[in-house]
């Protein structure tokens, strides 16, 4: 029998990408569920499935449904069982958590207590994901690459409310005995990204000549920094994971001090700072770059100069990105140029 999949937020950024991931390189069969609200674009379906086989479209479902509100029984029947659940549904806007947290607690926590509490009456269920974020350890100190299992310090609500899910997915793995894994990714990026974010921010502004902001420290002589990674690598690392899940449980169950409920860092290998990847992009537009310092912490409160995490950890269970960062900054912007109605939704 084909294994299920049951993937929330799926009109989602990352999600519809991993769910593309998913159909083109297994038979699994996947449910999407979403509300689609501000971050849901069920046009990201249609569209990144226009050249997919009609087999590979018989192969997804979708169903609405908004985790805020618990999965009863009839949309539990509706579901049906799964062998794994990716629970990447959530609100990640760091501006809009610090004007409306309490709608971030909804959304990353009591959302999170939703679909997991549908997870542990799954007796099929072979593993449940929970994606974090490397915003729950805050800003790293220059040199510093956060691994896994550091402690938690959370600058902004949305971080915090994330923190708060994962804690809870640790929380049902020692209760219930679910078989759970963590990860954590930063500055995802990728087609059909919503435009307030700052790559497709950046390709707007290169391609119509205005002046990019780049934040920086309060001396307007650091630019912030940040591992970027595609939404395809996360996919297949999050593949990589489910399909080598025993051997990692085995490699890995010693590791601290017997702490269950592993996490992974899916981190992109370079870290760039955000001129630096100012100039790639504007680059591959083909426009010369102009950009202006803007002092980072006064211009967005809550928000950290640097980010980083280690990907030691996946690279000795033999996982890491196959593309180079520029390849797949390249790739993004030339698709982004011809498919530019993604820069106006």
């Amino acid at each position: 029998m084909k294994k299920r999949v049951l993937i929330t937020g799926g009109a989602g950024f990352i999600a519809h990408h991993t769910i593309k991931y998913i159909l083109d390189n297994t038979d699994w069969e996947i449910v999407s569920l979403d509300r689609l609200d501000y971050s849901g674009n069920l046009n990201r379906i249609s569209d990144m499935m226009t050249d997919m086989s009609e087999k590979n479209k018989k192969r997804l479902k979708i169903i609405h449904h908004d985790l805020r509100a618990e999965v009863n029984e009839m949309l539990a029947g509706d579901l049906g069982k799964f062998n794994f659940i990716l629970h990447m549904a959530a609100s990640s806007h760091v501006d809009r958590s610090i004007t409306e947290p309490l709608t971030f607690v909804y959304d990353n926590v009591v959302a999170t207590c939703n679909i997991l509490n549908f997870a542990r009456k799954n007796k099929n269920l072979e593993l449940f994901v929970y994606f974090s974020t490397d915003e729950v350890f805050g800003p790293a100190p220059n040199k510093v690459n956060y691994k896994e299992r550091d402690r938690y310090n959370s600058t902004n609500p949305y971080s915090a409310t994330k923190a708060g899910g994962e804690e809870l997915a640790v929380a049902y793995e020692n209760t219930y005995n679910m078989p759970v894994f963590i990860t954590h990714t930063m500055n995802v990026f990728g087609e059909r990204q919503h435009p307030e974010k700052f790559i497709p921010k950046c390709i707007i502004n290169s391609r119509d000549g205005k002046k990019i902001d780049i934040h920086s420290n309060k001396q307007k002589t650091k630019a912030g920094s940040r591992h970027y990674i595609h939404a395809y690598d996360v996919a297949d690392g999050c593949l990589f994971l489910i399909k080598n899940r025993k051997r990692i449980y085995k490699s890995i169950k010693k590791d601290y001090g017997g702490a269950k409920c592993p996490k992974f860092n899916l981190v992109g290998p370079v870290e760039l700072n955000n001129l630096q990847l100012a100039k790639l992009i504007s680059n591959s537009v083909g426009k010369k770059l102009k950009y202006r310092m803007v002092d980072f912490h006064s211009s967005r409160p809550g928000h950290d100069l640097r980010y980083a995490l280690n990907g030691n950890l996946m690279k000795r269970l033999g996982w890491k990105p196959k593309i180079s960062i520029n390849k797949r900054i390249d790739q993004v912007v030339k698709w982004t140029l011809k498919n530019d109605r993604w820069l106006k939704i």
